[in-house]
């Protein structure tokens, strides 16, 4: 028996799509990795999200997978660990003491910076 899940205590962001993306508006979110779906207006947007995030819940206790809680996603601790090659970490060490910063904040510059190109 499927327990009953509160859709709307799950944040969300909404933005409007480019029309080479068909238009609309897109709603995304972030506590349920790749939850998202769109409509002709915001409000169409929601209530499709809504449809959405019901369907991702009940995937995830399907399979017995983890349930994030609403708005996990916003208490990130803004720190994790990445095992790398250590010929990476040392041309990484080697650009940042060229470049004159910390090798956290050349790591940092660099991910925000792919993932501005990639929202691009």
């Amino acid at each position: 028996m499927s327990r009953k899940f509160d859709v709307d205590a799950y944040p969300f962001a909404i933005r409007p799509l480019s029309e080479d993306d068909g238009g609309g508006y897109l709603i995304e979110y972030p506590d349920l990795p790749g939850c998202m779906s769109d409509g002709r207006t915001p409000a169409e947007a929601i209530g499709n999200g809504r449809d959405a995030v019901l369907s991702y819940l009940r995937s995830c206790e399907h399979h017995g997978d983890a349930i994030s809680e609403p708005g996990s996603a916003s208490r990130s601790s803004g720190q994790f660990r990445q095992r790398i090659p250590k010929s990476l970490h040392a041309r990484l060490t080697a650009r940042a003491r060229q470049e004159g910063v910390s090798l956290n904040t050349l790591v940092t510059a660099m991910i925000a910076e792919g993932l501005g190109k990639r929202a691009g």
